[in-house]
């Protein structure tokens, strides 16, 4: 799922736009507000991203959410199948789908999460593509591209919902889930 916008999209290497009411496991979600704008040289791959964005997060201790916008020479992304209800994260993640796309523009929608949050969500930077067309994406795996802009938010406020009825307020919850997170991703 890519929120960008204001407008939710299931990615799943096509994308359809979603305006009905759909459950999700997980999510996180930001009214995005660009606090400062920076542009990303030559990325040979994911982790010169990273490298670009790491010295515009103030903290090791808050979350940041990032748009970035350009032309992408590949995209690597990939989705998962949906699984019935009940089934667990791991098993999910062994039924993705990876796609390939080259010379795309489009946005790489992320969030920064810090090591603390492992329980609760991704640590490290978890990124989105949607093409500007919005007709492909999925979750990031690998790109490369000439030149990109890059934006961030500080967001120092993070609020958890949980379920209120259902399976889940029986569930056994003890373990923790990081390491499915980790395998995961």
């Amino acid at each position: 799922m890519i929120i960008l916008d204001g407008v939710i999209y299931q990615a799943a290497g096509t994308v359809l736009r979603r305006s009905d009411d759909f459950l999700v496991p997980f999510a996180s979600i930001t009214q995005y507000r660009e606090d400062a704008a920076f542009q990303i040289g030559k990325v040979a791959g994911l982790r010169d991203v990273v490298l670009a964005c790491d010295p515009h997060r103030c903290s090791e201790n808050l979350f940041f959410a990032l748009r970035i916008d350009g032309l992408f020479d590949t995209i690597h992304a990939r989705a998962v199948h949906p699984v019935p209800q009940g089934d667990r994260l791991l098993d999910a993640a062994k039924t993705e789908l990876e796609f390939h796309f080259s010379n795309i523009e489009g946005t790489l929608v992320g969030l920064w999460s810090p090591a603390y949050s492992s329980s609760f969500s991704v640590p490290g930077y978890h990124f989105h593509f949607i093409s500007k067309d919005r007709t492909k994406g999925g979750h990031l795996l690998n790109c490369a591209a000439q030149q990109l802009r890059a934006s961030i938010q500080m967001v120092s406020e993070y609020d958890v919902r949980l379920p209120e009825a259902g399976s889940f307020l029986t569930t056994d919850l003890i373990r923790n889930p990081a390491s499915d997170l980790a395998k995961a991703e």
